[in-house]
């Protein structure tokens, strides 16, 4: 009798030491959340990424949570302060000083991240995410730009392959523009809209290969309301105006024109990648873009970088510093680069052979070895100087001359007012 009641104390006692052991072991799990704007392909990619985090780290849990793009940054600003919505947050590289500013994120801790290394293994591009002595954010992939092509229409215009200057870019899209019979343009040959990539496309390829440079001083000033500037902004004004071969917002947006196989050409970043490799009955190739006139190539690079929040404090802390480590690995890069297309952010996950060579992804990572990155003071009002400036000369007969040098004294405006700060 004795050795049963034992026995049941026995049990007892080992039953209870399981519970007060699982209950510490959950108790030490630490949850931290992620937050990135809504795009199908990045979410995909984001969900394997934190898949596999989670099963190397069974002891940290991430939420993932993601907005339409047009509310993000609102969502991002009101949370944080309020001590909620994420520990890791995505933002845009052009967005950093508002972020900064608003301290909303926090230095990467340098021993986990030292600013030596980091430069010596990632893309040059992301030197723009160091304030003083720290790194402040870093990315997971970059982007630059690249031609999308329509093969179908290139084959039924008798285009053999894709333009490799700007001269053969013109006479291509006059080949590849359609019209009904009332002149109504029913195909474009090359998509245009500042408000895509567009802007990005004459700041630092157009610009550059008409012998201009945009910015002068580390982007502090501007720069192209010269002669360089007003060949730039005259061949892309000419590719409506003179040209006939595109219209801004054919079809609301440049992507969806391409997606719909009314545009025979299309400039974008790797990011589209994705959402085009879903698109039945498409059928399109990638080349680099058309050299200047002088054979000068030049190329734009973008990123959305990772941060970790103010909001994240001890525990927390520690998990989004984990996380950043994971979404800036070598495997992560490449595990993006697959699902979304956007390109590994260091050289030694982006310059494999497979990677270089690969008719998709192959002339967007050419593209990365002769990319600029614009600095910007304010990414959003400085676009919006170029697309006003365009929409001045289209919409209201301004002459390029003057639509040009409004623009630069706008932007330097800008500028001046951020770095007098």
């Amino acid at each position: 009798m004795k050795l049963n009641r034992l026995r049941t104390f026995m049990m007892g006692a080992a039953t209870a030491a399981m519970t007060m052991a699982s209950g510490a072991g959950s108790a030490s799990a630490v949850e931290i959340e992620y937050w990135q704007y809504f795009f199908e392909a990045r979410v995909d990619a984001m969900d394997k990424l934190i898949e596999n985090f989670e099963a190397a780290n069974p002891d940290i849990t991430v939420k993932m949570t993601h907005f339409p793009y047009d509310s993000y940054r609102t969502k991002v600003a009101a949370a944080i302060p309020a001590g909620q919505g994420p520990d890791v947050v995505q933002l845009f590289y052009g967005w950093l000083n508002d972020y900064v500013e608003a301290e909303l994120i926090q230095p990467l801790p340098a021993d986990t991240f030292p600013p030596e290394k980091i430069e010596e293994e990632f893309f040059p591009m992301v030197k723009a995410m160091r304030m003083g002595d720290s790194y402040w954010a870093l990315p997971t992939a970059v982007r630059s730009l690249a031609l999308f092509y329509n093969e179908r229409m290139f084959e039924e215009a008798g285009i053999e392959n894709p333009p490799a200057n700007l001269d053969e870019f013109v006479e291509a899209a006059k080949k590849l523009t359609e019209k009904d019979g009332a002149g109504n343009l029913t195909a474009v040959g090359i998509t245009t809209g500042m408000t895509a990539q567009d802007h990005h496309w004459i700041r630092e390829v157009l610009i550059r290969q008409f012998g201009g440079e945009p910015y002068l001083d580390d982007y502090k000033k501007v720069n192209y309301n010269n002669e360089a500037g007003l060949k730039a902004f005259g061949f892309y004004n000419d590719l409506q105006a003179k040209h006939g071969v595109t219209k801004a917002a054919f079809m609301d947006e440049p992507q969806a024109a391409f997606k719909a196989g009314r545009a025979g050409m299309h400039i974008d970043g790797s990011f589209r990648i994705g959402a085009l490799e879903s698109v039945r009955g498409l059928k399109w190739g990638v080349a680099e873009l058309p050299a200047g006139p002088d054979g000068t190539r030049s190329n734009y690079s973008s990123y959305w970088v990772n941060a970790i929040t103010s909001k994240a404090e001890g525990e927390k802390f520690d998990a989004a510093v984990k996380f950043m480590e994971y979404l800036t690995s070598d495997e992560a890069m490449q595990i993006w680069l697959e699902t979304v297309g956007e390109l590994p952010a260091k050289p030694s996950a982006a310059m494999t052979d497979e990677n270089v060579n690969h008719p998709v992804y192959g002339p967007f990572i050419k593209g990365l070895e002769y990319a600029k990155t614009t600095v910007f003071a304010n990414e959003s009002a400085q676009r919006q100087t170029m697309v006003d400036m365009m929409q001045r000369i289209e919409l209201q007969g301004q002459a390029l001359e003057e639509s040009v040098s409004q623009a630069a004294g706008e932007e330097q405006k800008i500028l001046d007012e951020y770095y007098q700060k």
